[in-house]
């Protein structure tokens, strides 16, 4: 019996394939993308439980031949075109389309054919929206307003998931993840928005200042190692009483209190004063709140395990020791 992981060399994929190894769980992870050097270092002796294929979501015959060479218990959806540009959303709205929803039937239909007993779908925070009050919490009962082709396409699929569920049988659930942030992001042909977590550590690392920034916009910016975690609490529990739940650390930080919380650690972190007097900060768009976790504690004792300041240090660690500098 194996897991089936999708996108499972991107960056929460690739977390979630070797916490689930570390369960001693065997996963198939399916991406785009090969398994490259770095992914490689990071899964360390992980990899003796994982098969890497590399193929697309969109490629049926790909799906067909994994489930007549593995045994697919369970299925983590976790491929995703992420997109929060608009630049980006404009120029390449068909391809959003097409990986994000496709890809989402193809792997429910394979499910099907496979007899699943599980589906986890990996959602996001932008199902439900951007709103200008940085205070308000969202959980699971909040109706979706989301207001991108990503975050569109995140809830769509999650009714896509439902619905396929109670039609042919097998369990479903969809999880919202807040803004990860962590080993193994990169700029990848389906993820080029870095978080600022990764921008800031890396001109940390490379000797280059960084501008301060003041404003109170922010996000409850969750380490990808307690995203991780939680998926393989949902997928090694033995009943799930709800088929939605957000998986975060549940504490707003502001740009600020990651820049001052990564000088504090790393004294070696210059912060500079910004070049256009901080407007560019200040006239930042609609931003969300934080993500309620009480659900998934409440139904499976799940909690995070890094702050922000032990997850920033472990970050840097791994940045360090893997010398992923860029």
């Amino acid at each position: 019996m194996a897991i089936l992981v999708t996108g499972g060399v991107g960056f929460v994929g690739a977390n979630i394939v070797k916490n689930l190894a570390n369960r001693g769980h065997d996963v198939v992870s399916l991406d785009v993308l090969p398994a490259d050097d770095l992914v490689a270092d990071f899964m360390g002796d992980s990899a003796n439980r994982v098969r890497f294929i590399t193929g697309s979501i969109l490629d049926v015959s790909a799906l067909d031949a994994i489930r007549s060479e593995h045994n697919i218990e369970i299925v983590v959806h976790a491929a995703v075109f992420t997109v929060n540009r608009t630049d980006l959303e404009t120029a390449r709205s068909s391809d959003i389309l097409d990986i994000n929803l496709t890809g989402t039937g193809n792997l429910l239909e394979s499910a099907r054919l496979a007899g699943v007993q599980r589906f986890v779908y990996i959602s996001s925070g932008a199902a439900y929206g951007l709103t200008r009050d940085p205070d308000q919490t969202y959980n699971e009962d909040d109706p979706p307003e989301p207001g991108n082709l990503y975050g569109i396409t995140k809830f769509a699929s999650e009714l896509l998931t439902r619905r396929y569920g109670e039609l042919h049988g097998f369990e479903t659930v969809s999880l919202r993840l807040s803004t990860p942030y962590g080993p193994m992001e990169r700029v990848t042909g389906h993820r080029d928005n870095m978080s600022t977590p990764f921008q800031w550590t890396g001109r940390m690392l490379r000797g280059e200042p960084i501008e301060l920034n003041d404003s109170d916009h922010g996000r409850d910016y969750t380490y990808v190692l307690d995203t991780a975690s939680a998926v393989g609490e949902v997928v090694d529990a033995e009943r799930l009483p709800h088929d939605l739940y957000n998986v975060t650390n549940g504490m707003p930080v502001t740009e600020g209190q990651i820049q001052r919380t990564l000088a504090e650690l790393f004294p070696e972190t210059e912060l500079v004063a910004p070049s256009d007097g901080g407007a560019q900060a200040r006239s930042l768009g609609p931003t969300r709140g934080p993500l309620s976790g009480y659900r998934l504690w409440h139904d499976l004792g799940w909690t995070p395990q890094y702050d922000l300041s032990a997850g920033l240090a472990d970050y840097v660690r791994w940045r360090r020791e893997s010398e992923f500098l860029d």
